[in-house]
């Protein structure tokens, strides 16, 4: 089983957005996938109309005393599961740093999906935190989506230092791309030239701004099952694919 973390330590630079059409694509192309929503605000779950459980309690998932898989929920799309967040899960850095092993954690509850999934995506929240490190440490490919501004690119900076330095035993693929991209914009325009040279690693697609992805949150689906047509959902979709051949 792969697992692919969607996470950005900037907010509003469409994480979210990526993570649900990115899990739907993957679902659509044959690959049992398991979209795991560890947000507290549960921006993924919302998209895909599912509730979490009232027995879910966030302290005891994180500690294996609750099987990951008895909370799973089924979507409304061939191949695709979701696992909902709930608010507790703020509380995972409390129960991660009472764990024997708190970096190795989330890696060892994920291992019992292999037999069950694919594909696992992971909609991380925007912190720099131990949940954040444990999510790097058990995920295959970390895929950031990066505004071309001045004051994304300064987090990129920030990002990839945290992963020089507290993954150097460990090398995930770092797999970052260009969102919410205005191309009439000399500064977008601009920005995207300096930090393709700076980081190579960035994927060749770029998801355009668009008010198609912004009325996801009327539709509660993923843009890629709504409107496949519309050139933000191509872009999704061209994305994909290309992350799939990197892994």
């Amino acid at each position: 089983m792969n697992t692919v973390a969607a996470y950005s330590i900037k907010g509003g630079v469409g994480k979210t957005a990526f993570a649900v059409n990115f899990a739907y694509a993957c679902a659509q192309l044959g690959r049992r996938t398991l979209l795991l929503d560890l947000d507290p605000q549960g921006a993924s779950s919302f998209y895909f109309r599912i509730r979490p459980p009232e027995k879910l309690k966030g302290r005891k998932l994180m500690a294996g005393k609750q099987p990951l898989l008895d909370f799973v929920r089924e979507s409304d799309y061939p191949n695709l599961d979701i696992l909902p967040a709930k608010l507790s899960f703020r509380h995972f850095d409390h129960v991660l740093a009472e764990a024997n092993k708190p970096l190795a954690q989330l890696r060892q509850l994920l291992k019992p999906l292999a037999e069950t999934y694919d594909l696992a995506v992971v909609d991380a929240p925007p912190n720099l935190n131990l949940l954040s490190e444990n999510i790097l440490h058990a995920t295959d490919a970390i895929v950031s989506p990066v505004v071309p501004t001045p004051l994304s690119a300064n987090t990129l900076g920030q990002l990839t230092e945290f992963l020089e330095e507290h993954l150097a035993e460990r090398t995930p693929e770092f797999l970052p791309f260009f969102s919410m991209v205005e191309s009439r914009k000399r500064l977008h325009r601009d920005t995207m030239c300096d930090l393709r040279a700076q980081y190579p690693a960035f994927l060749r697609t770029i998801i355009p701004y668009s008010t198609d992805v912004e009325r996801m949150g009327l539709s509660r689906s993923p843009l890629l099952a709504t409107r496949p047509s519309t050139p933000a959902a191509k872009a999704f979709a061209q994305l994909a694919s290309e992350i799939l051949r990197a892994l």
